[in-house]
């Protein structure tokens, strides 16, 4: 297949994963994005521009991520590999539990669909497909293709992978609160069980099924919804701090999970009202603003604070400039 183009700009959403019950299945996406140029150059190499997160500790050449991905969906539709400049303006923290590689990955295969001549062929099946051979699960990388909150799954007869928006009400507002600290996926996967008792499989069925109406429809429910026994307690010993804060934060009232692998806490907040402060800039306030105040009490010691939006489009690609037929 020829290239269509030679120039495109991405633009990929973070997200959180498993929200409590929903291991390995859940997930949605969030307004804090990273955005990339992507330009196909006629003569070989690569070069990797990154600014924001990860700067200096990600590598420049051929083993970045974006790069990767966006070789192995170039190399699916049989696209020649050509010379890449890329460049990443970073927003979505490294090694946090907000889906970082998965929006690589995602970023790289949609970056790749921009730039074939027939986009067609690296649908969102196709993408979703590929992602999820390169992430080893679809939890992140569903919501950060399609945007809004999904549940994703294979096939138990052909091992396709799948994903379903599903709704969420307009009065959850998700509140990242994210620590200074990195933790890998492996660490955190490391520490969990090979198998769980039935009944802890039957409970969290159950609220895993509770959550989609909670998030769609009853957000007063969400703080039973959002209750989980497969992962979040067994992987304290290696996040202490942030299970500490889920504890305060659910003793407050408030939906606080653990983000993907963490170490980030994820509240999926509910909307109060709305303030205008004297910048004249309007914020949402939520449930769990006095918390977060009471549990921080003003030392942050690393934490941030992020209140953000569910974002609804997923990850965009535009042409900036079309391509000489190449190949």
């Amino acid at each position: 297949m020829r290239l269509g183009a030679d120039h495109v700009r991405v633009r990929v959403p973070a997200t959180s994963a498993n929200l409590g019950p929903g291991f390995d299945a859940l997930g949605v996406a969030l307004t804090l994005h990273d955005e990339l140029e992507v330009r196909a150059l006629g003569t070989p190499g690569v070069t990797v521009e990154v600014t924001g997160e990860g700067a200096g500790e990600v590598p420049d050449d051929e083993r970045h991520l974006v790069v990767q991905a966006l070789r192995t969906a170039l190399d699916h539709v049989g696209a020649p590999l050509t010379g890449l400049h890329l460049t990443c303006r970073n927003a979505i923290p490294h090694g946090r539990g907000l889906g970082s590689s998965a929006a690589a990955v995602v970023a790289g295969i949609v970056a790749a669909r921009a730039l074939v001549a027939d986009p067609d062929a690296l649908d969102d099946d196709t993408a979703l497909a590929l992602a999820t051979a390169m992430e080893g699960h679809p939890d992140n990388a569903a919501p950060a293709l399609l945007g809004g909150a999904t549940v994703a799954w294979s096939d138990t007869g052909t091992g396709a992978v799948q994903a379903a928006r599903i709704a969420v009400h307009d009065d959850v507002v998700p509140v990242a609160v994210v620590p200074g600290t990195h933790l890998s996926t492996k660490a955190a996967r490391g520490v969990l069980p090979a198998t769980v008792p039935h009944a802890d499989a039957a409970f969290q069925a159950g609220r895993a099924a509770l959550l989609v109406e909670a998030l769609g429809r009853r957000p007063d429910l969400l703080l039973p919804a959002t209750e989980d026994r497969l992962h979040q307690q067994q992987r304290r010993a290696v996040m202490r701090d942030s299970l500490a804060l889920v504890d305060v934060l659910r003793a407050a009232g408030v939906a606080a999970v653990v983000s993907g692998a963490g170490p980030t806490v994820l509240a999926l907040a509910r909307r109060t009202g709305k303030t205008t402060g004297p910048d004249r800039v309007e914020r949402v306030s939520t449930d769990a603003d006095d918390a977060l105040t009471a549990a921080f009490g003003g030392v942050m010691g690393g934490w941030r604070i992020l209140p953000l939006a569910v974002d609804t489009e997923g990850a965009r690609a535009e042409r900036v400039s079309s391509s000489r037929p190449i190949g």
